[in-house]
């Protein structure tokens, strides 16, 4: 299976919240193939640079890549136009656009825990979405 990782599930597998083990799961899966977008990275990186250092940001996307997490720096005309006229259709953040478009792209499914942005599009069929909590 293919996933697209958003930030807040890679944070709280980072801080062992609480649906961190379910990502810890989803990576340790031999059979799965783990993804996050650039700007989903540099979500996790600023949040520990904001609640640790910058020390530990880097290591926090280190360890990420360590667990098998691909980065993927998409952002050719059609990708970008397809998160852009995801972002037009509704109040779900950029960055939240960038890895539902990657998963479609991927044909995986988002990994989150962002019930408050990802809720309103399970109806919409928009994307396939994993919660861990």
């Amino acid at each position: 299976m293919k996933y697209a990782l958003d930030a807040c599930a890679m944070i709280a597998y980072l801080r062992g919240e609480p649906g961190g083990t379910v990502v810890d799961g989803i990576l340790n899966d031999a059979n799965n193939q783990c993804y996050a977008h650039a700007i989903n990275l540099l979500e996790v990186y600023y949040n520990f640079i904001r609640g640790h250092s910058e020390a530990a940001a880097r290591q926090a996307v280190m360890d990420l890549r360590s667990m098998g997490v691909s980065e993927r720096r998409d952002m050719n005309r059609k990708f970008t136009q397809a998160v852009g006229q995801l972002k037009a259709q509704g109040r779900i953040s950029l960055a939240d656009c960038f890895c539902i478009v990657l998963a479609q792209q991927l044909g995986g499914e988002v990994v989150t825990s962002d019930h408050h942005e990802f809720d309103p599009l399970v109806p919409l069929g928009i994307v396939p979405i994993h919660f861990i909590r």
